[in-house]
């Protein structure tokens, strides 16, 4: 049996308050928030979807926004860094602007020949800019930043695993190949054109511990539906506990967690973020899955008020 991810469908961290989390992605990073939605395992917290354009499968940075005092802490067992594709000669551009808005990003500094800025967000998540011929299917927002320096969906991640070899494992089970090494750190890259590359280090001498700063899980691509059971009966028969298919209305989705300590979820590539709003006005209000849509007045009245940055620079 043959299967193959052609990469990163989405990554999900945890923030604190909203207001600092949309400022940063929409406004510093220009991203779109193509979804506002909830957490549907617990629809008192909100779901922010942000991406290209569309939301194409492949660039979508996602949160649940959760107000509380303190921060989660990086270590083993997690995604400790969530890497981004920029254009090829705009990091020195990127290091103007988020110094201009009061980050404190790193001079860029080359790994695997390629030019890399690293940048925690506002609850400290870590994040990189990676220089990489933006790929075509990606649609980039250009509402608030030009597309010669805007951000071309997921670069790849990187995890830091409590057991490297079973994580190893699997991530040749989910097929990545091993193509890269430098230092304690190993590269393995899917069959896509963008979001493919997943990097194992060895950092950190104790276990993460989740709260805002902090990725809850990285989704890998299914295509479709059927290929998505293909994955579950595969995993299933390689010995992992992989939960039943849930849906999550704009895909499908599995989660499991390897023994490495990282939750992983394989979720379809459809039917997208288009399934209840027109791509003209993604993101612009909330939205509710039709089976939790008898508790919207309920809902609305749980959740503080989004606060948009006034304006896009």
């Amino acid at each position: 049996m043959t299967l193959t991810s052609p990469g990163i469908h989405h990554v999900t961290a945890i923030a604190g308050d909203t207001g600092p989390n949309l400022a940063f992605y929409t406004d510093t990073l220009g991203l779109r928030l193509v979804k506002q939605t909830i957490n549907f395992d617990d629809p008192t917290t909100y779901h922010l979807y942000y991406g290209d354009r569309v939301g194409t499968p492949g660039t979508a940075m996602t949160f649940f926004p959760i107000p509380v005092t303190g921060t989660g802490s990086i270590g083993t067992g997690q995604v400790v860094t969530t890497s981004f594709t920029v254009p090829p000669d705009s990091l020195d551009w990127w290091y103007r602007r988020l110094t201009d808005h009061d980050f404190d990003p790193s001079e860029p500094f080359t790994r695997f020949d390629e030019r890399v800025l690293a940048v925690a967000d506002p609850d400290g998540l870590d994040l990189e800019l990676v220089e990489r011929q933006p790929d075509d299917s990606i649609d980039p927002w250009t509402a608030g930043i030009d597309e010669a320096h805007a951000i071309a969906g997921f670069d790849g991640v990187t995890l830091d695993s409590r057991s490297p070899g079973e994580t190893t494992t699997v991530l040749e089970l989910l097929g990545f190949t091993h193509v890269d090494s430098a230092a304690d750190r190993r590269r393995f890259e899917a069959t896509g054109t963008h979001g493919r590359f997943i990097d194992l280090v060895d950092e950190h001498d104790h276990t993460g511990r989740s709260g805002p700063g902090t990725v809850h899980h990285v989704a890998i691509r299914a295509t479709d539906e059927e290929e998505q059971l293909e994955w579950r009966e595969w995993l299933l028969d390689a010995g992992y506990h992989v939960t039943p298919v849930r849906d999550r209305h704009y895909f499908k989705s599995i989660y499991f967690r390897e023994p490495g300590g990282i939750l992983f979820e394989i979720a379809t590539d459809g039917p997208g973020f288009d399934l209840d709003e027109s791509v003209d006005t993604l993101g612009e209000s909330l939205q509710v899955p039709p089976w939790l849509d008898h508790q919207r007045s309920e809902i609305l009245r749980q959740l503080p008020p989004l606060e948009f940055p006034t304006e896009v620079s």
